[in-house]
């Protein structure tokens, strides 16, 4: 069988690695992709493992890549792709990556702290300059105003009483937001005597630290006494003001400004010198870095790897065990033999027997791996169980185009996801980091499907963004009508609606060749036509779904050799499903086979023929299809309700049977091998209470396997849930009747309520056209926003419960697990 309808053939492998090439061997295994490895260290601590040192270097070293990272980041550059393929490196070059590693790392380190001091040491040098050139000055003439005020000048006129005393200048600069509260407090504290300018920067400085252009506030306190000048000198501190020397001349003032210019610009020269360098060993980590990121991964990869080896007693080898596709092992043994070639001695590997279920291993391509996604997103299959991923390429895309069914919204559909599937090479589509395209673009091939089959249903159903198209002719003849009945202009008057008789020659045709008549739209009971075939058509669907899901279980049943489940549950099962809700799809395809459209008045109702046929009854106003009807109806309610006790008992009979049939073999050998010992007084005592003991452990080993109530529970709940399930799943198909319907009428009212009124409006040509383009495209906003989007995520989701709940709990349990091997391809990503 193929790999997509159940999974590969996996065995247990174990590899006997010589020391000196198990590096090499595995990393060629993680290069390949084909084993996954078992841990044999479980009990042991990931502290005490062999190649623990080398996974901690490993480790370090990737913290010091993440530094050189940020690094590169904070710099606004980007890092290149690595080049594909780069294999691990040998163990003796991780010393060479790490010493050139950490001399970059301690370059970068001390490259960034010099430029840190270069530039707040120039940032004081700028603030000292503004605070210089701000203009600033001591007063030298003070005016009196009429009251006290903080205007009042501290200064007496010449020849006061504190002529003598000496006017001392503190000046620096704060922070904007920190100005008002410095200037409340110092005049609070000092009591007024001071005299205190601050004056806002002309041009923004920037900041050392975030790199940010900032404004400053600068300030001049004017004050005298020793006490007065401590107290501003503590605030000053307390809000981290920068404080600078300011002189009281002039000329000293206008000389320090230009020493300060002067260094300024020998300072921005080194400034300069130490970004150039900088920038040249940024260029040498953005050249180096991405290899040796891949690099280091994938040697800790190996390590790790190592570490779930277990060594032999000679410590000449180590010893692993991995699963492995059967049809992989001719390459894993050749791959092995190339990689420990320069040893001398070959790694061999052999298969081993194991009682633990093998993973399941099911290979994908681009195409069926968004449906591969689908079931396993329900439950990974067991082992060799049937997947349900190829009909479901088919049966899913149909079951959302029965609810989706419009050629127009359809076609939108099926041209977005052809344009993803074209453009699916273009690296710019891969790298797309958005998680709402990586999930249209992992599901392309499903979208892509699911709008050709939207396609399909929207001719079927005639609809075309709600309107109908008519591609043949109709079946149904307005003028024969019209000529033979008689109808004249009063009758006209008089009746608003016009039935068609099709009993009347010429009017109805014949079927129409493809899908729904169109003159179905114009008929008022328009929406009992369609609620009645769309109805009846998602019954059919649904039971035709669950039995092609019953019948995959005999698949599931014949491989495991469980022959017994094909005559207890199987066989059961199609009884009772075909027996109720066949019979009812067999009532719906006779009636349309059996009445006309002549005769479809006097036809029975189904409906009424199918209660009555659980109550044993006959209705005398509903006359039966066909004759003996009533007698294969009782007939198939008996057959169902004789099933379920043979689903109920059948299975755990069966078991309880062969069990005691194996324990009475099991006890004749043991029988007869105690009547031999007792004939035989030679044989130590020692060894036949071991040989009893070993056989007392089989036993009870044997009898844990099966309890009989563990058995029957399984079954009673398999039994309720399968024949309550046929009733409720059955009805849960009519959802795609529901969803058909709604999406019908939610088409129809945004075609009435925005185009119909765009094409209502306006007279003249140019108006009409002008009035259009805003409605048109209002039209299509709504198209894609409901009817695509919610509509198809509606759907989408209905559909994707119809597979997991209907369809799949037929035969696929779903409690298995993944292959996952050892494979460097995510580390290449």
């Amino acid at each position: 069988m193929g790999s997509m309808f159940r999974s590969e053939e996996v065995a247990l492998v174990q590899l006997f690695l010589p020391t000196a090439a198990a590096y090499t061997c595995v990393s060629q295994l993680g290069e390949l992709g084909l084993v996954e490895f078992r841990d044999l260290n479980a009990s042991v601590s990931a502290f005490q493992r062999r190649f623990v040192v080398d996974v901690r270097r490993c480790e370090e070293l990737e913290k010091t890549f993440t530094f050189l990272q940020e690094e590169v980041r904070r710099a606004g550059l980007m890092l290149p792709l690595p080049e594909a393929g780069l294999p691990a490196p040998p163990p003796r070059d991780l010393l060479r990556i790490q010493e050139e590693t950490d001399r970059l790392a301690q370059e970068l380190r001390d490259v960034r702290g010099n430029q840190q001091a270069l530039r707040a040491q120039w940032h004081q040098l700028q603030l000292h300059s503004a605070v210089l050139g701000q203009g600033h000055s001591p007063p030298s003439v003070a005016t009196h105003t009429d009251g006290p005020s903080e205007r009042t000048p501290l200064l007496q006129a010449p020849g006061g009483p504190h002529q003598d005393l000496r006017v001392n200048f503190v000046a620096g600069a704060v922070e904007p937001h920190k100005a008002a509260a410095l200037e409340r407090l110092l005049w609070r504290a000092c009591r007024g005597f001071l005299i205190a300018s601050f004056r806002e920067t002309e041009q923004q400085l920037e900041d050392p630290v975030t790199g940010e252009p900032a404004t400053w506030m600068t300030f001049l306190i004017s004050y005298w006494g020793g006490q007065i000048g401590q107290k501003i000198r503590k605030i000053t501190d307390c809000f981290h003001c920068h404080v600078f020397p300011f002189a009281e001349e002039e000329a000293a003032r206008h000389a320090a400004l230009q020493q300060l210019q002067q260094q300024s610009q020998e300072l921005q020269e080194v400034l300069g010198e130490t970004e150039r360098f900088l920038s040249q060993v940024l260029g040498r980590v953005q050249r180096l870095l991405p290899p040796w990121q891949v690099q280091i991964r994938k040697m800790k990869a190996v390590y790790l790897a190592l570490n779930q080896c277990s060594v032999s007693s000679t410590h000449k080898c180590l010893i692993a065990e991995a699963w492995c596709a059967t049809r992989d092992l001719p390459t894993l043994q050749q791959a092995l033999q190339d990689s420990s070639s320069e040893a001398g001695v070959s790694a061999v590997v052999h298969c081993i027997p194991c009682r633990d279920m093998p993973p399941t291993l099911i290979r994908t391509n681009r195409f069926t791996a968004s449906f591969q996604g689908i079931v396993d997103a329900y439950g990974v299959g067991r082992y060799q169980e049937v997947n349900p991923a190829p009909y479901t390429i088919i049966t899913f895309p149909f079951l959302f185009a029965v609810m989706f069914g419009d050629v127009g919204h359809g076609l939108l559909m099926f041209l977005f996801a052809l344009a993803m599937v074209l453009a699916e090479n273009q690296p710019a589509v891969k790298s797309a980091q958005n998680e709402i395209w990586r999930t249209f673009f992992g599901g392309r091939y499903l979208l892509l499907l699911m709008g050709l089959f939207s396609v399909y249903t929207g001719f079927i159903y005639n609809e075309c963004f709600s309107r109908a198209t008519a591609i043949f002719p109709s079946g149904w003849s307005v003028a024969a009508m019209a000529n033979q009945s008689g109808w004249s202009d009063a009758f006209l008057a008089q009746h608003q609606l016009l039935a068609l008789d099709p009993n009347v020659t010429g009017v109805f045709l014949g079927p129409y060749p493809f899908g729904i008549d169109p003159v179905w739209s114009l008929a008022v009971n328009h929406l009992s036509f369609l609620n009645s075939f769309k109805m009846k058509m998602s019954i059919i669907l649904g039971v035709t779904h669950m039995t092609f899901g019953v019948v995959l279980g005999v698949f599931n049943h014949v491989h495991f050799g469980q022959w017994h489940r094909l005559l207890l549950e199987t066989l059961p099962e199609l009884v009772f499903l075909l027996g109720l809700f066949g019979y009812l799809v067999f009532l719906v395809v006779y009636k349309w086979l059996s009445f006309t459209a002549a005769s479809a008045a006097t036809a029975p109702s189904i409906l009424i023929h199918f209660i009555n046929m659980f109550l044993f009854s006959r209705s005398r106003t509903n006359k039966p299809l066909f004759q003996g009807q009533e007698v294969v109806q009782s007939t198939l309610v008996v057959l169902a309700l004789a099933t379920v006790p043979v689903l109920l008992l059948g299975t755990p009979l069966f078991l309880r049977r062969r069990h005691q049939r194996r324990q009475s073999r099991r006890r004749q050998p043991l029988d007869e091998d105690k009547a031999g010992l007792l004939g035989q007084p030679d044989v130590s005592v020692a060894s036949q209470n071991c040989d009893e003991e070993k056989a007392g452990c089989l036993g009870d080993q044997e009898e844990e396997e099966f309890v009989l109530s563990e058995v029957f529970m399984h079954q009673a709940i398999h039994t309720i849930e399968f024949c309550l399930g046929c009733i409720s799943n059955t009805a849960s198909y009519l959802r795609l009747w529901a969803l058909s319907l709604a999406h019908a009428q939610l088409s129809e009212v945004l075609w009435a309520m925005v185009m119909r009124v765009g094409l209502g409006l306006g007279g003249k040509m140019g108006v009409e056209a002008l009035v259009l383009v805003p409605v048109f495209a209002a039209f299509a906003v709504m198209t894609v926003a409901i009817l695509l989007v919610m509509e198809g995520l509606s759907a989408f989701l209905h559909a994707l419960r119809l597979h997991w709940v209907e369809f799949q709990n037929k035969f696929y349990s779903g409690s298995g697990y993944k292959l996952s091997p050892f494979t460097f391809a995510v580390e290449d990503e």
